[in-house]
Protein backbone atom coordinates (compact mmCIF):
# COMPACT_ATOMS: atom_id res chain seq x y z
CA UNK A 1 0.00 0.00 0.00
CA UNK A 2 2.68 2.42 0.91
CA UNK A 3 4.60 1.91 -2.32
CA UNK A 4 1.35 2.09 -4.46
CA UNK A 5 0.28 5.76 -2.62
CA UNK A 6 3.75 6.79 -3.33
CA UNK A 7 3.69 5.89 -7.30
CA UNK A 8 0.12 7.22 -7.08
CA UNK A 9 1.42 10.84 -5.42
CA UNK A 10 4.45 11.10 -8.10
CA UNK A 11 1.74 10.96 -10.98
CA UNK A 12 -0.47 13.35 -9.17
CA UNK A 13 2.78 15.54 -9.36
CA UNK A 14 3.56 15.37 -12.27
CA UNK A 15 -0.21 16.34 -13.17
CA UNK A 16 -0.21 19.08 -11.21
CA UNK A 17 3.07 20.29 -12.95
CA UNK A 18 1.97 20.34 -16.42
CA UNK A 19 -1.22 21.82 -15.75
CA UNK A 20 0.56 24.43 -13.70
CA UNK A 21 2.80 25.22 -17.00
CA UNK A 22 0.14 25.09 -19.10
CA UNK A 23 -2.16 27.79 -17.11
CA UNK A 24 1.03 29.64 -16.66
CA UNK A 25 1.90 29.79 -20.08
CA UNK A 26 -2.26 30.92 -21.19
CA UNK A 27 -2.41 33.75 -18.85
CA UNK A 28 -1.94 36.26 -22.02
CA UNK A 29 -2.31 39.33 -19.93
CA UNK A 30 0.60 38.52 -17.68
CA UNK A 31 2.68 36.70 -20.62
CA UNK A 32 3.79 39.84 -21.67
CA UNK A 33 5.85 40.94 -18.54
CA UNK A 34 7.37 37.67 -18.22
CA UNK A 35 8.53 34.87 -20.15
CA UNK A 36 7.93 31.48 -19.08
CA UNK A 37 11.00 29.21 -19.57
CA UNK A 38 10.65 25.40 -20.34
CA UNK A 39 10.62 23.99 -16.76
CA UNK A 40 14.27 22.00 -16.76
CA UNK A 41 13.33 17.58 -16.75
CA UNK A 42 15.90 17.69 -13.24
CA UNK A 43 13.26 20.17 -11.57
CA UNK A 44 10.62 18.59 -13.22
CA UNK A 45 10.80 15.07 -12.70
CA UNK A 46 13.01 14.57 -9.63
CA UNK A 47 13.33 17.84 -7.01
CA UNK A 48 10.05 18.96 -6.81
CA UNK A 49 8.70 15.29 -6.55
CA UNK A 50 11.12 14.68 -3.99
CA UNK A 51 10.84 17.85 -2.11
CA UNK A 52 6.98 17.42 -1.78
CA UNK A 53 7.02 13.69 -1.26
CA UNK A 54 9.86 13.96 1.12
CA UNK A 55 7.31 16.47 3.34
CA UNK A 56 4.10 14.13 2.93
CA UNK A 57 6.29 10.92 4.21
CA UNK A 58 7.37 13.20 6.97
CA UNK A 59 3.35 13.49 8.08
CA UNK A 60 3.28 10.02 7.84
CA UNK A 61 0.23 9.37 5.12
CA UNK A 62 2.22 6.57 3.75
CA UNK A 63 2.18 4.06 6.94
CA UNK A 64 -0.94 5.19 8.98
CA UNK A 65 -4.38 4.92 8.23
CA UNK A 66 -6.31 7.90 8.68
CA UNK A 67 -9.84 9.15 8.18
CA UNK A 68 -10.60 11.63 4.84
CA UNK A 69 -9.97 14.98 6.62
CA UNK A 70 -6.78 14.42 8.37
CA UNK A 71 -5.43 13.16 5.59
CA UNK A 72 -6.91 16.42 3.42
CA UNK A 73 -5.13 18.40 6.23
CA UNK A 74 -1.81 16.83 6.20
CA UNK A 75 -1.55 17.74 2.31
CA UNK A 76 -2.68 20.80 2.95
CA UNK A 77 -0.03 21.65 5.46
CA UNK A 78 2.90 19.55 3.28
CA UNK A 79 2.18 21.59 0.00
CA UNK A 80 2.21 24.88 1.46
CA UNK A 81 5.92 23.62 3.00
CA UNK A 82 6.76 21.96 0.00
CA UNK A 83 5.96 25.06 -1.89
CA UNK A 84 8.05 27.37 0.10
CA UNK A 85 11.22 25.26 -0.40
CA UNK A 86 10.22 25.08 -3.83
CA UNK A 87 10.42 29.32 -3.62
CA UNK A 88 13.48 29.03 -1.90
CA UNK A 89 15.36 26.89 -4.37
CA UNK A 90 14.37 28.75 -7.33
CA UNK A 91 15.22 32.13 -6.23
CA UNK A 92 18.27 31.63 -3.87
CA UNK A 93 19.58 28.65 -5.33
CA UNK A 94 18.63 29.05 -9.10
CA UNK A 95 18.19 25.76 -10.17
CA UNK A 96 14.63 26.08 -12.28
CA UNK A 97 16.70 29.18 -14.63
CA UNK A 98 13.70 32.00 -13.12
CA UNK A 99 10.61 29.77 -13.16
CA UNK A 100 7.81 32.68 -12.78
CA UNK A 101 6.46 33.49 -9.08
CA UNK A 102 2.69 33.14 -10.53
CA UNK A 103 4.03 29.18 -12.06
CA UNK A 104 5.05 28.95 -8.36
CA UNK A 105 1.87 29.95 -7.00
CA UNK A 106 -0.43 27.83 -9.85
CA UNK A 107 1.86 24.32 -8.88
CA UNK A 108 1.01 24.89 -4.87
CA UNK A 109 -2.84 25.00 -6.04
CA UNK A 110 -2.78 22.19 -8.26
CA UNK A 111 -0.82 19.55 -6.64
CA UNK A 112 -2.95 19.97 -3.64
CA UNK A 113 -5.98 19.67 -6.05
CA UNK A 114 -4.24 16.63 -7.78
CA UNK A 115 -2.64 14.95 -4.84
CA UNK A 116 -6.04 14.93 -2.95
CA UNK A 117 -8.23 13.89 -6.08
CA UNK A 118 -5.52 11.50 -7.21
CA UNK A 119 -5.59 9.77 -3.49
CA UNK A 120 -9.28 10.03 -2.94
CA UNK A 121 -10.48 8.16 -6.63
CA UNK A 122 -7.22 5.48 -6.26
CA UNK A 123 -8.68 4.47 -2.04
CA UNK A 124 -11.84 4.50 -3.21
CA UNK A 125 -11.63 2.11 -6.29
CA UNK A 126 -9.64 0.06 -4.18
CA UNK A 127 -11.46 -0.09 -1.36
CA UNK A 128 -14.57 -0.90 -3.22
CA UNK A 129 -12.48 -3.92 -4.86
CA UNK A 130 -12.21 -4.64 -1.27
CA UNK A 131 -8.74 -4.73 -2.25
CA UNK A 132 -5.50 -2.97 0.72
CA UNK A 133 -8.30 -3.37 3.33
CA UNK A 134 -7.09 -3.39 6.72
CA UNK A 135 -9.09 -6.49 9.05
CA UNK A 136 -10.29 -5.20 12.30
CA UNK A 137 -11.71 -7.12 15.28
CA UNK A 138 -13.47 -4.93 17.14
CA UNK A 139 -13.56 -5.61 20.75
CA UNK A 140 -16.86 -4.64 22.64
CA UNK A 141 -20.11 -4.09 20.95
CA UNK A 142 -21.93 -0.84 22.49
CA UNK A 143 -22.60 2.38 21.44
CA UNK A 144 -19.48 3.40 21.04
CA UNK A 145 -18.45 0.22 18.63
CA UNK A 146 -21.78 1.84 17.07
CA UNK A 147 -20.29 5.18 16.53
CA UNK A 148 -16.41 3.78 15.85
CA UNK A 149 -18.14 1.63 13.36
CA UNK A 150 -20.06 4.64 11.17
CA UNK A 151 -16.89 6.43 11.33
CA UNK A 152 -15.56 3.67 9.42
CA UNK A 153 -18.19 3.25 6.51
CA UNK A 154 -18.41 6.69 6.07
CA UNK A 155 -14.77 7.81 5.71
CA UNK A 156 -13.02 6.94 2.39
CA UNK A 157 -9.83 7.36 3.50
CA UNK A 158 -9.54 4.04 6.51
CA UNK A 159 -10.21 1.10 4.40
CA UNK A 160 -10.97 -0.66 7.66
CA UNK A 161 -12.39 -4.10 7.29
CA UNK A 162 -14.39 -5.48 9.99
CA UNK A 163 -14.05 -8.63 10.53
CA UNK A 164 -16.64 -8.87 13.63
CA UNK A 165 -16.56 -8.45 16.97
CA UNK A 166 -15.99 -9.55 20.90
CA UNK A 167 -18.19 -9.03 23.61
CA UNK A 168 -19.89 -11.06 26.22
CA UNK A 169 -23.27 -9.02 26.08
CA UNK A 170 -23.12 -7.39 23.37
CA UNK A 171 -25.70 -4.15 23.88
CA UNK A 172 -25.89 -3.00 20.53
CA UNK A 173 -28.82 -3.87 18.28
CA UNK A 174 -27.40 -2.88 14.86
CA UNK A 175 -24.09 -4.25 14.92
CA UNK A 176 -24.86 -7.93 15.16
CA UNK A 177 -27.41 -7.83 12.29
CA UNK A 178 -24.20 -6.38 10.14
CA UNK A 179 -21.32 -8.35 11.67
CA UNK A 180 -20.72 -11.59 13.22
CA UNK A 181 -20.41 -11.49 17.12
CA UNK A 182 -16.94 -13.89 16.87
CA UNK A 183 -17.25 -14.88 20.97
CA UNK A 184 -16.53 -13.54 24.43
CA UNK A 185 -13.73 -11.50 25.65
CA UNK A 186 -11.88 -14.81 27.17
CA UNK A 187 -11.59 -16.38 24.12
CA UNK A 188 -10.18 -13.22 22.47
CA UNK A 189 -6.73 -15.13 21.90
CA UNK A 190 -7.74 -18.27 20.28
CA UNK A 191 -10.00 -15.65 18.05
CA UNK A 192 -6.89 -13.78 16.65
CA UNK A 193 -5.17 -16.62 16.04
CA UNK A 194 -8.11 -18.00 13.91
CA UNK A 195 -8.55 -14.52 12.07
CA UNK A 196 -5.26 -13.70 11.82
CA UNK A 197 -6.21 -9.76 12.25
CA UNK A 198 -3.07 -7.61 12.99
CA UNK A 199 -4.86 -5.15 14.09
CA UNK A 200 -7.63 -4.95 17.16
CA UNK A 201 -9.35 -2.33 18.46
CA UNK A 202 -11.24 -2.06 22.27
CA UNK A 203 -13.75 -0.06 22.20
CA UNK A 204 -15.15 -0.37 25.54
CA UNK A 205 -14.90 2.85 27.67
CA UNK A 206 -16.58 2.13 30.21
CA UNK A 207 -14.50 -1.24 30.83
CA UNK A 208 -12.76 -1.18 34.70
CA UNK A 209 -9.36 -0.16 34.40
CA UNK A 210 -7.32 -3.21 35.71
CA UNK A 211 -9.51 -5.71 33.50
CA UNK A 212 -8.42 -3.00 30.43
CA UNK A 213 -4.78 -3.72 31.17
CA UNK A 214 -5.18 -7.17 31.76
CA UNK A 215 -6.79 -7.44 28.62
CA UNK A 216 -4.33 -4.87 26.81
CA UNK A 217 -1.41 -6.75 27.96
CA UNK A 218 -2.76 -10.19 26.80
CA UNK A 219 -3.86 -8.90 23.50
CA UNK A 220 -0.72 -6.75 22.18
CA UNK A 221 1.83 -9.75 21.70
CA UNK A 222 -0.42 -11.08 19.60
CA UNK A 223 -1.28 -8.11 17.08
CA UNK A 224 0.98 -5.12 14.91
CA UNK A 225 -1.46 -2.35 16.03
CA UNK A 226 -3.73 -2.21 19.13
CA UNK A 227 -5.90 0.92 19.33
CA UNK A 228 -8.37 1.21 22.49
CA UNK A 229 -10.48 3.78 23.24
CA UNK A 230 -10.41 5.89 26.27
CA UNK A 231 -12.78 6.95 28.44
CA UNK A 232 -12.97 10.55 27.28
CA UNK A 233 -15.46 10.51 25.07
CA UNK A 234 -16.17 14.12 24.47
CA UNK A 235 -12.95 15.80 25.23
CA UNK A 236 -10.93 18.05 23.53
CA UNK A 237 -9.48 15.66 21.66
CA UNK A 238 -7.90 17.68 18.16
CA UNK A 239 -4.79 19.51 19.90
CA UNK A 240 -4.30 16.83 22.87
CA UNK A 241 -0.98 15.72 22.86
CA UNK A 242 0.46 12.64 24.66
CA UNK A 243 3.31 13.33 27.37
CA UNK A 244 5.24 9.92 28.85
CA UNK A 245 6.80 9.95 31.93
CA UNK A 246 9.14 7.20 31.47
CA UNK A 247 10.24 7.05 34.99
CA UNK A 248 6.89 6.76 36.80
CA UNK A 249 4.86 5.32 33.87
CA UNK A 250 2.64 7.64 33.79
CA UNK A 251 0.64 8.62 30.53
CA UNK A 252 -0.19 13.01 30.56
CA UNK A 253 -2.43 14.24 28.08
CA UNK A 254 -1.78 17.73 27.36
CA UNK A 255 -4.59 19.59 25.86
CA UNK A 256 -3.63 22.76 24.53
CA UNK A 257 -6.33 25.66 24.26
CA UNK A 258 -5.33 27.24 20.73
CA UNK A 259 -7.85 29.97 21.04
CA UNK A 260 -5.52 31.64 23.97
CA UNK A 261 -2.83 32.19 21.63
CA UNK A 262 -1.83 34.99 20.45
CA UNK A 263 -0.92 34.41 16.92
CA UNK A 264 -3.87 32.09 16.30
CA UNK A 265 -6.14 35.11 17.66
CA UNK A 266 -4.06 37.10 14.69
CA UNK A 267 -4.70 34.25 12.40
CA UNK A 268 -7.93 34.21 12.88
CA UNK A 269 -8.93 37.79 12.90
CA UNK A 270 -6.89 38.81 9.72
CA UNK A 271 -8.84 35.77 7.45
CA UNK A 272 -12.24 37.38 9.04
CA UNK A 273 -11.39 40.60 7.63
CA UNK A 274 -10.13 39.47 4.02
CA UNK A 275 -12.47 36.69 3.82
CA UNK A 276 -15.50 39.70 4.92
CA UNK A 277 -14.63 42.44 2.76
CA UNK A 278 -14.36 40.17 -0.75
CA UNK A 279 -17.55 38.43 0.24
CA UNK A 280 -19.04 41.73 1.57
CA UNK A 281 -18.33 43.16 -2.17
CA UNK A 282 -18.94 40.20 -4.32
CA UNK A 283 -22.18 39.66 -2.44
CA UNK A 284 -23.57 43.46 -2.93
CA UNK A 285 -25.73 42.58 -6.12
CA UNK A 286 -27.15 40.06 -3.94
CA UNK A 287 -27.70 42.28 -0.82
CA UNK A 288 -29.48 45.25 -3.10
CA UNK A 289 -31.45 42.50 -5.33
CA UNK A 290 -32.83 41.20 -1.57
CA UNK A 291 -33.46 44.65 -0.07
CA UNK A 292 -35.68 45.73 -2.69
CA UNK A 293 -37.60 42.23 -2.95
CA UNK A 294 -38.06 42.18 0.39
CA UNK A 295 -39.92 45.93 0.62
CA UNK A 296 -42.22 44.82 -2.00
CA UNK A 297 -42.75 41.49 -0.08
CA UNK A 298 -44.41 42.79 2.99
CA UNK A 299 -44.30 46.01 5.05
CA UNK A 300 -41.88 46.34 7.64
CA UNK A 301 -37.67 47.07 8.06
CA UNK A 302 -35.61 45.65 5.39
CA UNK A 303 -33.25 44.91 8.19
CA UNK A 304 -33.76 42.59 11.46
CA UNK A 305 -31.71 44.25 13.90
CA UNK A 306 -31.74 41.79 16.41
CA UNK A 307 -29.60 41.94 19.85
CA UNK A 308 -26.90 38.57 20.41
CA UNK A 309 -24.67 37.29 22.80
CA UNK A 310 -21.21 38.34 21.58
CA UNK A 311 -17.60 37.65 23.12
CA UNK A 312 -17.29 38.26 26.51
CA UNK A 313 -21.05 38.43 26.93
CA UNK A 314 -21.42 41.64 25.24
CA UNK A 315 -24.14 42.70 23.76
CA UNK A 316 -24.27 44.04 20.01
CA UNK A 317 -27.11 44.23 17.41
CA UNK A 318 -26.77 41.28 14.82
CA UNK A 319 -27.99 42.20 11.23
CA UNK A 320 -30.14 39.92 9.26
CA UNK A 321 -32.43 40.45 6.68
CA UNK A 322 -35.95 40.25 7.99
CA UNK A 323 -37.94 37.04 7.18
CA UNK A 324 -40.57 37.75 9.47
CA UNK A 325 -44.07 39.90 9.54
CA UNK A 326 -43.80 42.54 12.22
CA UNK A 327 -46.30 41.29 14.32
CA UNK A 328 -44.37 38.12 14.71
CA UNK A 329 -44.51 37.30 18.51
CA UNK A 330 -48.08 37.68 18.00
CA UNK A 331 -48.51 35.19 15.56
CA UNK A 332 -46.14 32.43 17.44
CA UNK A 333 -48.75 33.25 20.48
CA UNK A 334 -51.47 32.67 18.52
CA UNK A 335 -50.07 29.55 16.57
CA UNK A 336 -49.03 27.93 19.99
CA UNK A 337 -52.71 28.44 21.21
CA UNK A 338 -54.25 26.26 18.44
CA UNK A 339 -51.19 23.99 18.18
CA UNK A 340 -50.29 22.95 21.91
CA UNK A 341 -48.66 19.62 20.53
CA UNK A 342 -46.39 22.16 19.07
CA UNK A 343 -44.99 23.54 22.01
CA UNK A 344 -42.41 20.89 23.28
CA UNK A 345 -41.04 21.29 19.83
CA UNK A 346 -40.84 25.09 20.35
CA UNK A 347 -39.11 24.24 23.72
CA UNK A 348 -36.51 21.61 22.09
CA UNK A 349 -35.71 23.51 19.43
CA UNK A 350 -36.63 27.12 19.80
CA UNK A 351 -37.73 26.69 16.14
CA UNK A 352 -41.00 26.13 14.41
CA UNK A 353 -40.66 23.49 11.85
CA UNK A 354 -42.44 22.89 8.77
CA UNK A 355 -45.07 25.77 8.23
CA UNK A 356 -44.23 28.66 10.26
CA UNK A 357 -46.79 31.80 10.46
CA UNK A 358 -44.13 34.16 10.95
CA UNK A 359 -42.23 34.05 7.99
CA UNK A 360 -43.23 35.58 5.07
CA UNK A 361 -42.72 34.30 1.37
CA UNK A 362 -39.47 35.93 0.47
CA UNK A 363 -38.52 35.14 3.94
CA UNK A 364 -39.24 31.41 3.18
CA UNK A 365 -36.81 31.56 0.44
CA UNK A 366 -34.01 33.24 2.17
CA UNK A 367 -34.51 30.66 4.90
CA UNK A 368 -34.21 28.08 2.33
CA UNK A 369 -30.94 29.28 1.24
CA UNK A 370 -29.18 31.13 4.09
CA UNK A 371 -29.77 34.14 2.33
CA UNK A 372 -31.01 36.35 5.38
CA UNK A 373 -27.99 35.79 7.15
CA UNK A 374 -25.95 37.25 4.65
CA UNK A 375 -26.28 40.98 6.19
CA UNK A 376 -24.17 39.16 9.52
CA UNK A 377 -20.47 40.04 7.25
CA UNK A 378 -20.92 43.51 8.10
CA UNK A 379 -20.72 42.21 11.62
CA UNK A 380 -17.51 40.51 10.62
CA UNK A 381 -16.35 43.58 9.06
CA UNK A 382 -16.73 45.20 12.07
CA UNK A 383 -15.35 42.82 14.36
CA UNK A 384 -18.66 41.62 16.13
CA UNK A 385 -18.21 38.07 14.52
CA UNK A 386 -16.52 35.70 12.90
CA UNK A 387 -16.94 33.56 9.67
CA UNK A 388 -16.81 30.71 11.91
CA UNK A 389 -17.89 30.25 15.00
CA UNK A 390 -20.55 29.07 17.51
CA UNK A 391 -23.98 30.05 16.96
CA UNK A 392 -24.76 33.80 17.98
CA UNK A 393 -27.45 33.47 20.82
CA UNK A 394 -30.40 35.19 22.15
CA UNK A 395 -29.77 37.15 25.06
CA UNK A 396 -33.05 35.31 26.83
CA UNK A 397 -31.10 31.88 25.93
CA UNK A 398 -28.88 32.91 28.55
CA UNK A 399 -29.77 30.69 31.26
CA UNK A 400 -30.98 27.85 29.48
CA UNK A 401 -27.39 27.87 27.87
CA UNK A 402 -25.91 26.85 31.71
CA UNK A 403 -22.13 26.23 31.90
CA UNK A 404 -21.66 26.00 28.79
CA UNK A 405 -22.39 29.99 28.58
CA UNK A 406 -18.71 30.61 30.08
CA UNK A 407 -17.23 28.78 27.27
CA UNK A 408 -18.45 30.06 24.01
CA UNK A 409 -18.45 33.71 24.95
CA UNK A 410 -14.49 33.28 24.70
CA UNK A 411 -15.11 33.01 20.96
CA UNK A 412 -16.70 35.88 18.13
CA UNK A 413 -19.79 33.78 17.39
CA UNK A 414 -19.96 33.03 13.40
CA UNK A 415 -22.20 33.33 10.44
CA UNK A 416 -21.30 29.58 10.29
CA UNK A 417 -20.09 26.51 12.59
CA UNK A 418 -20.26 22.95 13.45
CA UNK A 419 -23.82 23.24 14.26
CA UNK A 420 -24.51 25.12 10.63
CA UNK A 421 -23.15 22.14 9.32
CA UNK A 422 -24.28 19.11 11.43
CA UNK A 423 -28.07 19.17 11.10
CA UNK A 424 -28.68 23.52 11.73
CA UNK A 425 -32.25 23.34 12.92
CA UNK A 426 -32.86 19.66 13.37
CA UNK A 427 -29.84 19.42 16.03
CA UNK A 428 -31.82 20.48 19.49
CA UNK A 429 -30.73 23.58 21.21
CA UNK A 430 -28.55 21.16 23.85
CA UNK A 431 -26.82 19.68 21.26
CA UNK A 432 -26.18 23.03 19.69
CA UNK A 433 -24.45 23.84 22.95
CA UNK A 434 -22.00 21.09 23.01
CA UNK A 435 -20.97 21.55 19.53
CA UNK A 436 -20.07 25.05 19.95
CA UNK A 437 -18.31 24.14 23.08
CA UNK A 438 -16.60 21.34 21.23
CA UNK A 439 -15.63 23.84 18.46
CA UNK A 440 -14.17 26.40 20.87
CA UNK A 441 -12.28 23.59 22.86
CA UNK A 442 -10.75 22.14 19.23
CA UNK A 443 -10.07 24.83 17.41
CA UNK A 444 -7.77 24.62 14.65
CA UNK A 445 -7.65 27.20 11.18
CA UNK A 446 -8.09 24.21 9.26
CA UNK A 447 -10.97 23.34 11.40
CA UNK A 448 -12.27 26.81 9.96
CA UNK A 449 -11.41 25.97 6.39
CA UNK A 450 -13.38 22.55 6.42
CA UNK A 451 -16.76 23.77 7.71
CA UNK A 452 -16.84 27.07 5.16
CA UNK A 453 -16.16 23.85 2.73
CA UNK A 454 -18.71 21.79 3.88
CA UNK A 455 -21.37 24.72 4.50
CA UNK A 456 -21.97 25.21 0.76
CA UNK A 457 -23.21 21.79 0.64
CA UNK A 458 -24.95 22.07 3.25
CA UNK A 459 -26.12 25.39 1.77
CA UNK A 460 -26.77 24.56 -1.42
CA UNK A 461 -28.64 20.80 -0.14
CA UNK A 462 -30.86 22.91 1.83
CA UNK A 463 -29.85 20.27 4.87
CA UNK A 464 -31.75 21.37 7.98
CA UNK A 465 -33.38 24.43 6.91
CA UNK A 466 -36.64 25.80 7.35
Amino acid sequence: MPILLLIVDYMALLSAQKIAVYLRQHIDFLSMYHFMPDVPNLYFYFLVPVIFIAFLYNSHIYVNRMPFWEVIKKIFYSTILSTMVCITMMYFGYIAGGVSRIYVALLGITVFIFLCSYRYFFKKILFELNLMQEPVIIIGAGKTAELIVKQFESDTGMGIKIIGFIDDKPISKVLPEQYPVLGRIDEAEKIIALTQVNTVIIAAPGMEKQKLLVLMNRIQPLVKDLLFVPDLIGAPVINMEIQKLYDTKIMMLKIKNNMSRWYNKLLKRSSDIIFGYILFFVCMPVLICISIAIKFDSSGTIFFNAQRIGKNGNRFICYKFRTMYENADEKLQNYLLKNPKMINEWETYHKIKGEDPRVTKIGKLLRKYSLDELPQLINVVKGEMSIVGPRPYLPREKKAMGDYFNIIVTNLPGITGLWQVSGRNEVAFSNRLIMDAWYIQNWSIWMDIVLMYKTLFVVLCKKGAY
